[in-house]
């Protein structure tokens, strides 16, 4: 083979061995890798990784918490908790993924009838240990099974990923941490070397035992038919009667494993939820995260502390968010909106330039650059304003589209419209569009004025540049360029002498 042959050949294996490495970080299965050989020709190398399965309890019927809802349905930052841990899953990669339901989880079934996962039923609470136990089976016999809590929904995908790689090289993995306060938790027990030796429950722990700051947080990685062993040799000989996760670590260390741990420094994912105080308390600190990411992205937020973002919220340059403000849902805001205080926005678009002034509620709704919005507006779902429009305090507007430069100031309802462009509708102006039954539309063409206290029984049409006179009840379609009038006459009477009071 001559020497260029070679070098060609060596590239080529070279470039074969780093997709490997890329593989291999991925955690996804090979397809070949090739090298040269001798006889100038190529052979293939197959290299696979261990299936790495996912197993989340969600069983847990949040007693504390006294209400209806399964636990791992309470909500988190718009949210329900189980769906943070299955995303986590997913972006660790996971092959399969189960959860574990109780005898309620027909209502989380149904939440998440979209997920591509593997339900499993723990028919009673028998514990944590037990509930794993009822996974299992359903597990490929040499994968990596990683089991998190549906009630812990900031554990990280790199988290996850990282317990899953320890656990293949060394059979198990746990994750811990330090914290200030480790009431609740269990505590690692370690020896001189450093080593893993016991988790203590807080309620078997020494004095001196609970003085120890690492904890086990609940998150722990084991090679699939490890587990099953372990699992099979737990027993319920303890208050409750119930077969608990942590006991595998015992069994673990008697069967001469080391047990490895990854300590996580966030105290956001380490929180678990099994009260309503606790739900709070991550609320809080879910929504400092959300205030400081926008903020790295350019918003300004003028008080992090009193900003609730619940969904998703995508934003341009030099936005502005005042105080008390909630976003539900999917929003999206271009460059320079302004929302000032005390405002509920839900699954809404704002354009650039758009002012939302205080206590406004708006949901589903499309709003174009250059517009004010409020104060004390409703725009309902179906809303799209265009361009440049004003729409004022106590103003409801549904289901209807504005022209560009419209203006309805005060004291109105537009529902089930169709309004053009540079139309002004009066205080008290409304469009009936119910007749009992059905809704019907009112179409307006451009450059209509509509008068204070005009009433436009739907279905309707108002033709270009005309004029309705303040106080018409308007049931009959008006052409273009005409002035609508409807009124009672005016009748004045002379006053009668009114008595005096005794």
């Amino acid at each position: 083979m001559d020497l260029a042959k070679a070098q060609a050949e060596l590239a080529h294996a070279a470039a074969q061995l780093r997709a490997i490495q890329k593989l291999k970080k991925s955690r996804r299965w090979s397809t070949a890798a090739v090298f040269g050989s001798n006889r100038g020709g190529f052979f293939e190398v197959e290299y696979r990784l261990a299936k790495s399965e996912v197993i989340i309890l969600a069983a847990g019927y949040g007693t504390r918490m006294r209400s209806d809802e399964p636990k791992s349905l309470q909500q988190i930052s718009g949210r329900p908790m189980l769906a943070y841990v299955i995303a986590a899953a997913q972006n660790a990669h996971a092959d399969r993924i189960h959860v574990v339901i109780g005898s309620d989880g027909e209502k989380v079934r149904k939440e998440f009838a979209h997920q591509a996962v593997n339900w499993v039923l723990q028919p009673e609470p028998n514990g944590t240990g037990h509930a794993v136990a009822q996974a299992i089976p359903y597990a490929a016999e040499h994968s990596i099974i990683c089991v998190l809590y549906g009630d812990n929904p900031f554990v990280r995908s790199d988290t996850v990923w990282n317990l899953i790689d320890v656990a293949e090289n060394s059979g198990l993995c746990i994750l811990t941490s330090i914290v200030s306060d480790p009431a609740g938790y269990g505590r690692i027990v370690r020896n001189e070397l450093g080593e893993l030796r016991q988790v203590v429950e807080e309620k078997d722990a020494s004095d001196e035992q609970l003085q120890i700051a690492e904890v086990n947080v609940g998150p722990i990685a084991a090679k699939r038919n490890l587990l099953a062993g372990w699992l099979d040799r737990l027993d319920n000989d303890n208050i409750q009667k119930e077969y608990y996760l942590p006991g595998v670590l015992d069994f673990a260390i008697k069967d001469g494993f080391e047990v490895p741990t990854i300590s996580s420094t966030s105290r956001t994912e380490i929180i678990g939820v099994n009260t309503r105080a606790e739900q709070a308390d991550l609320e809080r600190l879910a929504q400092l995260k959300n205030a400081e990411d926008l903020m790295k992205a350019g918003v300004r937020i003028l008080d992090p502390a009193r900003f609730d973002l619940r969904g998703e919220c995508a934003a341009g340059k030099d936005c502005s968010i005042d105080v008390n403000v909630v976003l539900e849902g999917v929003n999206t805001l271009a460059d320079r909106v302004r929302i000032e205080a005390n405002n509920v926005i839900r699954n809404s678009s704002l354009g650039k330039g758009v002012i939302i002034k205080p206590n406004c509620v708006i949901e589903d709704a499309e709003i174009e650059a250059g517009c004010e919005i409020g104060p004390f507006a409703r725009i309902r779902p179906g809303t799209r304003i265009g361009k440049n429009c004003k729409v004022g305090n106590f103003v409801e507007i549904k289901n209807s589209n504005l022209g560009e430069a419209t203006k309805v100031s005060h004291l109105a309802y537009v529902g089930d419209s169709d309004i053009g462009k540079h139309v002004n509708v009066g205080a008290g102006a409304i469009t009936c569009n119910y007749d009992g039954k059905q809704k019907h539309r009112t179409k307006i063409g451009d450059y209509v004025f509509i008068g204070s206290n005009a009433a436009l029984i739907a279905p309707i049409e108002i033709g270009d540049h005309s004029v309705v006179a303040a106080g018409s009840t308007i049931s009959k379609n008006i052409r273009s360029n005409r002035l609508a009038v409807e009124r009672s006459a005016t009748k004045i009477l002379k006053a009668r002498q009114r008595g005096r009071k005794n």
